[in-house]
């Protein structure tokens, strides 16, 4: 018969069995106290998400340590924690973000077990005994394992760095935080290391891919695409490649002294191929301040695209603009959309259909003749559907056309993330109105 346990570690072990079997909840209630420390590790949904595998995965180890009270030096790495290291590496995120996650997260975790010991209601001679032991094992655990991640991130930001396309990385940072004013840009120095001309008009896309990329796969992918757009759309020279991390990268296409750009050229490319592969794009602007804005227009195109559901292959800025500005805040826009739509806004297929005659027909400057040759329908079919759209919406469409073309823009584009679900919530609905409070 194997000896006894001491009673403190026995009363660690069922405090950390407790506390297993809350991990889920322990590990995002960590992660949402990371996001709100840590404003470098905030607002990029990659690194969001794989800190929180991080989380899951320190935790878990922690109490595993506990309740089978395993000696430190027999841990081996671990997966998530690695990757979440090399991740902050490639984005610029400084190491004392990585150093910051461990120690807050440590913090808020221990204050997990605390309470749980609290509540086993031990004397306070055990329970001091207890907490000494917990603190002493879950530092020597974090100092273990930050020396670790420490280590990994140096070796990935070396590796990040010593790239081709890193040193380019670190260049174009520089030009689109605009630390340099715009006749202060040496632009031959910079154009130079780039080996891309600035004096010229630009295409910014964002391309990625949602799902994991690993080996570097995913940027050759990106990377074949990207030239595949340029050669359709008869770029003078080769474009501009910045990988962002392994499944992301920002692009610039050249387009010399032409400012035109055929979006359904563009968007036949990336339909046509990789299914993975999402691309959004900015408009064609002239040199370096254009260089700058056509970027940040992917990116707002790239937060609409994200937001959306279903999400499209291909989305550009000028036709979305709108709702991509007013996409960073989806609970308002929500809102907004429905007190224009009404129950109109509702996810179902005869809303949609009500929709889409809408949108045609105020695109063709509320003819229902064209309209009707549109959607292939009769012309009676169509004003069937407005006068029915309008009984819904209580309100007549040419009233206030500039926010319903607006509203249907966005229902077009975020789908579902910004609808309400058919059913029993349609109930909720009055017509001419915003939808009802439900608690």
């Amino acid at each position: 018969m194997g000896m006894e346990r001491p009673e403190p570690a026995r009363e660690l072990s069922v405090s950390a069995a407790n506390i297993e079997s809350r991990l889920m909840e322990i590990s995002h209630d960590v992660w949402e106290h990371l996001l709100i420390e840590i404003p470098q590790v905030r607002g990029d949904d990659a690194v969001e998400r794989i800190l929180l595998a991080s989380v899951q995965e320190n935790v878990a180890t922690l109490l595993h340590i506990f309740e089978n009270d395993i000696p430190l030096e027999n841990l081996e790495g671990l997966s998530a924690a690695n990757e979440h290291a090399r991740r902050l590496a490639q984005r610029d995120i400084s190491v004392s973000a990585l150093i910051r996650a461990y120690r807050i997260g440590h913090w808020r975790f221990l204050q997990w077990c605390l309470d749980e010991l609290s509540r086993q209601g031990a004397d306070d001679v055990v329970s001091a005994t207890v907490n000494r032991r917990m603190l002493k094992v879950s530092f020597g655990y974090i100092d273990s394992i930050t020396e670790h991640v420490i280590e990994v991130y140096r070796l990935e930001r070396e590796r990040w760095l010593l790239s081709r396309h890193a040193i380019r990385a670190a260049r174009v940072r520089c030009i689109l935080a605009e630390e340099e004013a715009e006749e202060e840009v040496d632009l031959d120095s910079a154009e130079s290391a780039l080996g891309y001309r600035l004096r010229q008009h630009h295409l910014g896309l964002v391309a990625w891919l949602p799902g994991p990329a690993g080996d570097g796969a995913g940027l050759v992918r990106l990377d074949r695409l990207t030239h595949r757009i340029a050669k359709e759309l008869d770029c003078p020279a080769s474009p501009l490649f910045i990988p962002r991390d392994e499944g992301l990268a920002w692009v610039w296409l050249p387009f010399g002294s032409h400012s035109e750009v055929s979006w359904e050229q563009l968007s036949g490319v990336v339909e046509s191929g990789e299914t993975s592969v999402q691309v959004c794009a900015g408009s064609v602007q002239r040199g370096i301040e254009g260089f700058r804005s056509t970027n940040r227009e992917a990116l707002r195109a790239q937060e609409l695209a994200t937001a959306a559901s279903p999400g499209r292959r291909f989305t550009a800025y000028s036709q979305v603009a709108p709702v991509a500005l007013m996409c960073r805040n989806l609970p308002d826009l929500r809102t907004w959309v429905g007190s224009v739509l009404g129950p109109l806004a509702v996810d179902d297929e005869p809303s949609a259909q009500m929709r889409q005659t809408l949108h045609d027909f105020l695109a063709t400057g509320c003819n229902y003749t064209a309209t009707a040759s549109n959607e292939i329908l009769h012309k009676n079919t169509v004003h069937y559907r407005i006068r029915k759209a309008e009984r819904i919406m209580g309100h007549s469409v040419r009233a206030g056309h500039t926010d319903l073309e607006v509203a249907l823009l966005a229902v077009k584009y975020l789908g579902s993330t910004v609808m309400q679900p058919s059913g029993d919530d349609t109930k909720a609905r009055r017509p001419g109105g915003s939808p009802r409070h439900r608690r």
